[in-house]
Parts: structure tokens; C-alpha cells; sequence
């Protein structure tokens, strides 16, 4: 009956009415039979830009032109994202491991032999210090932008808006896959900064459909909060491992009025790498970069120009 009130037509993504925004070529790569979408602009040492939950390769569209002229800039839509496939769960588990095998085989697949900079965001910090604390000599740098790579601090706890759509399958199906409420939501909690039609297009447009809001919904089920859930342990194993990282210059740039992660999150990071460059914004919130570009950018800039 729920299903007959929503929209089930599997609906293309056409992301022409953007194309001013988001000037890129698409790349693809074969994954067991996915097509996995990925950017890969610019001549020079190599940045990995890894999005998180409900964003894509478009939420890094500023940096990419920017960065590209003097970097090779490359950034994958996570399966299930972006204009990358979207398959059913029989066909694709949207599991924290499979997100960093997916990034692992992409790296190993354009032969990336020199030392890449991370440039993470939201669950990008975790996919992406994932694969960098397994292979520590392969990272030249590290960018951390609002995110994760670690439990939640002592005494904080999942928002209840997102332990509800973790828990609760029949309505969290309807509320994000049916009426798309955690990436419409995001146009207005996650920025501070009033986002334009357009770039509020650009943001959502490839999760037009319930088959295609997938990614969103399986991204918060995914969450580990208990031994009982299955990437438990290997986001243990990241917060575990995440000193191996410690030599490796480290730029934090944070948007202080995040509403999952705060400041507390912030003070972890600090806590876990005390020679990190940190630079906090108390007018940003989780979307920093559209909040923030002409301040976010230049940043980053002079941080992978400075030697290490």
C-alpha cells in the first residue's frame, strides 16, 4: 500500500541541467560487474577527494577546479551514489568493507604508485583512514573535513533522528528511500549558508527515485553502535590503528555548528593528532565547503603546496 502512494519509477540521472557546475568528464570503472563512477582531472601528485552520506563528487566541485590545475584530482562516487550504479542489496551489501575495497581496487586500478593526499568528508573519513591505516606509506598528506574515524567520543550518542533511521526499517525506508528526507533534509541542516536552486539540484539530483535513494538509507543502517553490527570491527580496527598516522601532516578543517559532528569530534581529532594544522569555523556547519569555499579552498592549497 506505501509503496503505491511513492513514486516507484526507476527514473534516469541526467545531470546536463548542472553540466555549468559540475564541468567534468566522467570516468568508469568495472567493479564485479558496477559501473563505479569516479572524476580524475588535472596532471600532477595525486588527491583522492572521498565524499560521504548524502553527498557525491559534486559536493567537491569547487575544489576540483581548483586543485586540478596543478594536481591530479580524482573522486569516486561511492556505489550506489553519484552516477555510479545503484544495484539492490542481493547485488551489492553496502557494507563499510565493500566501500573501501571499492576505493582500494579504484587506487590500484589507475596505478597510483606515487603517494596520494586524502581529502575526506562525512563517512569519506572512515572509508578513506580505512584504507590509509592498512597502508600508511601510500599517504602523502591528509585533509579531514567534519567526519569520523573513530567511535563516538565518551558521552555522545547517535542523534535520534538517525538512530530511528537505523533502526526502524519499514519507516526509515519510506522517509528516506520514498519521500528522500535525509538528503532534502541535509539542503537545510547541513549548510548555514543558504544553498542556491541550483547547487540544491546539483546535491540531490542523482537520488531521484527510490531506487536510486539506495545508498542513502543503507549509508545510516550501516552505523556501528553495538558489537552486534557487522562493520563494528573494522571501525574498531580503524579507531585502533589511527596512531599510524601520526607522522603524516595533517590539515582539520571544521565547521563548528555541525549537528553529528560537533566539536566533541573535533577535540578527538585534535586529541589524536596534536600537530595537526586545525582550522575551525564557527559560522560552518557539516556541508563546510559550501558553507565556506573561499576560505575552505586556499587553505587546502597552501597545505599540499608546503613540503612536508
Amino acid at each position: 500500500m506505501v509503496k503505491q502512494m511513492i513514486n516507484l519509477i526507476d527514473k534516469s540521472i541526467n545531470i546536463s541541467s548542472i553540466s555549468h557546475l559540475y564541468p567534468f568528464k566522467s570516468n568508469f570503472m568495472d567493479k564485479n560487474g558496477l559501473k563505479y563512477h569516479f572524476l580524475d582531472e588535472g596532471k600532477g601528485s595525486p588527491v583522492v577527494m572521498i565524499h560521504g552520506n548524502p553527498t557525491w563528487s559534486f559536493y567537491f566541485r569547487n575544489l576540483v577546479k581548483a586543485l586540478s590545475t596543478k594536481y591530479r584530482i580524482i573522486v569516486p562516487d561511492h556505489i550506489g551514489c553519484g552516477l555510479s550504479d545503484k544495484p539492490d542489496i542481493k547485488t551489492y551489501d553496502y557494507r563499510l568493507k565493500s566501500r573501501v575495497n571499492d576505493l582500494t581496487s579504484l587506487i590500484e586500478h589507475l596505478k597510483l604508485n606515487e603517494k596520494i593526499t586524502l581529502v575526506v568528508h562525512d563517512w569519506g573519513g572512515m572509508i578513506g583512514m580505512a584504507y590509509a591505516v592498512k597502508n600508511p606509506d601510500k599517504i602523502r598528506k591528509i585533509v579531514i573535513t567534519n567526519s569520523a574515524a573513530f567511535f563516538p567520543p565518551e558521552g555522545k550518542h547517535l542523534p535520534l533522528s538517525l538512530k530511528i533511521l537505523k533502526n526502524s526499517k519499514i519507516f526509515a525506508a519510506i522517509a528516506v528511500q520514498g519521500f528522500n528526507l535525509f538528503a532534502l533534509g541535509a539542503l537545510y541542516m547541513a549548510s548555514k549558508k543558504r544553498l542556491t536552486k541550483e547547487v540544491k539540484k546539483g546535491l540531490t539530483i542523482p537520488y531521484n527515485c527510490w531506487k536510486n535513494r539506495i545508498a542513502t538509507l543503507k549509508f545510516v543502517q550501516d552505523i556501528p553502535l553495538t558489537k552486534k553490527d557487522i562493520s563494528y570491527k573494522l571501525v574498531k580496527n580503524v579507531d585502533s590503528n589511527l596512531y599510524r598516522l601520526s607522522l603524516i601532516p595533517m590539515l582539520i578543517c571544521w565547521g563548528e555548528k555541525d549537528f553529528v559532528f560537533d566539536n566533541t569530534y573535533l577535540a578527538e581529532w585534535k586529541n589524536r593528532f596534536p600537530n595537526a594544522i586545525v582550522h575551525s569555523f564557527s559560522d560552518a556547519g557539516h556541508y563546510l565547503i559550501e558553507d565556506m569555499p573561499d576560505e575552505i579552498i586556499p587553505l587546502i592549497k597552501n597545505f599540499l603546496k608546503n613540503k612536508p
